[in-house]
């Protein structure tokens, strides 16, 4: 078990350097010399890590240099929504390898859902050009709670989408381990690797597409509560000014469909709509360019929004909340009424910001979690790709 720790710790600090000597290891770790070098070598016997050439030095014997060897294996992280599955390949730095996606418009059963996520994945690898054997693990999220063991709580209609035995399925087509979480817990570890939220650790990231979800990190540490349960937004229907779960995008949607409805509502939706509805995106383009019905809307979805996010802060006392999901580019236009509806719930409100990862905000987590995985479990995994 110390070992697995250790070389944990090893594999990580080189992951996010790059290149180290021994002696930066040992300060980055706290790891005794003797034990830097043994796991250093441990693990370049096992493919994760090469020795550089350490180079010329004038005085004293030249320090060890390491190098994650980010190529020994692969990872996926895959977005498994209720109208499209991403898929994500990632080498072991986290830099995405090939991506696809497929949607699901039309499944009707959770055994075809895990049809088209296989599909997926066999269209991503095959575009990588990766095989089963050079994937180490793979991240998969659900729009369901997940239990700390990686179980989907099936007991709400909407989840029954989702096949409970999906991670079983698919190791057993492919081999490798599939680890489940919340698909808004994974758009947090999105965002606090590579998002709006590096550096911050009191952190909720809010997604607000169809429906809102949320994902609350403490102290750098996700929550999941006793069922996997935390973050759940079901609260909602309780609470006055919201009434339900329904996120930005549908709200855009359902109240721009019933202005453009309405003969009495004059509104350039009405030459944007097509059998009478109208989408998200067109309402925040018709506010955009200055649509008075379009920019009532949006309006009504920042000062409904404000009511969720304070709901939020003042129960988690986050720094920084997130609004992420398919809205998040259009969810700026959202900030300045939020913000001062925000300041008229609470006196110290927490900052929001927009996601900068768009729709690749669950994906992106399920890598993240992938790496976290291989880094605790390097020295149990075996490589099946090319070393060095």
């Amino acid at each position: 078990m110390l070992r697995r720790v250790n070389a944990g710790k090893v594999l990580g600090v080189l992951n996010r350097a790059q290149v180290m000597t021994g002696t930066g290891l040992i300060e980055a770790t706290g790891l005794t010399r003797a034990t830097v070098h043994a796991v250093c070598n441990d693990l370049i016997s096992m493919g994760w890590v090469v020795e550089l050439d350490p180079g010329r030095t004038t005085v004293g014997r030249p320090s060890r240099r390491f190098e994650f060897n980010g190529r020994a294996g692969y990872v996926l992280g895959i977005d498994i929504g209720a109208a499209k599955t991403t898929v994500l390949v990632s080498d072991l730095r986290g830099e995405t390898v090939a991506k696809a996606g497929r949607s699901a418009a039309g499944v009707k059963t959770a055994g075809e859902r895990t049809g088209i996520v296989h599909a997926t994945v066999v269209e991503a690898l095959t575009s990588a050009g990766v095989s089963d054997a050079e994937v180490l693990a793979a991240g998969a999220g659900v729009a369901a709670p997940v239990d700390r063991d990686g179980n989907i709580l099936v007991d709400d209609e909407f989840w029954r989408r989702f096949d409970s035995g999906l991670a079983a399925r698919l190791t057993e087509l492919h081999g490798w381990p599939v680890l489940l979480e919340n698909d808004a817990n994974l758009a947090t570890l999105g965002e606090h690797w590579r998002g709006e939220a590096r550096n911050v650790d009191d952190l909720v990231v809010l997604l607000a597409g169809e429906r809102f979800g949320s994902g609350l990190m403490d102290s750098g540490r996700l929550l999941h509560g006793s069922r996997g349960g935390a973050g759940e937004m079901v609260f909602l229907k309780l609470l006055e000014g919201v009434g339900d779960t329904h996120g930005i995008a549908r709200i855009a949607r359902e109240e721009g469909t019933r202005a453009v409805a309405d003969p009495s509502v004059r509104t350039a939706l009405s030459e944007l709509a097509t059998d009478g509805e109208v989408t998200a995106e067109q309402v925040f383009s018709a506010a955009e360019a200055g649509d008075k019905v379009a920019l009532g809307i949006l309006q009504d979805i920042a000062a409904r929004t404000a009511r969720v996010v304070a709901t939020l802060g003042i129960l988690f006392n986050p720094e920084l909340v997130v609004l992420g999901g398919a809205v998040a580019d259009a969810a700026s236009a959202l900030l300045p009424d939020l913000d001062k509806q925000l300041a008229g719930y609470t006196s110290t409100p927490p900052r929001v910001a927009v996601s900068s990862l768009g729709d690749a905000i669950v994906s992106v987590g399920a890598v993240r979690h992938a790496l976290n995985y291989v880094e605790q479990n390097a020295l149990d995994l075996e490589l099946g790709c090319r070393l060095g």
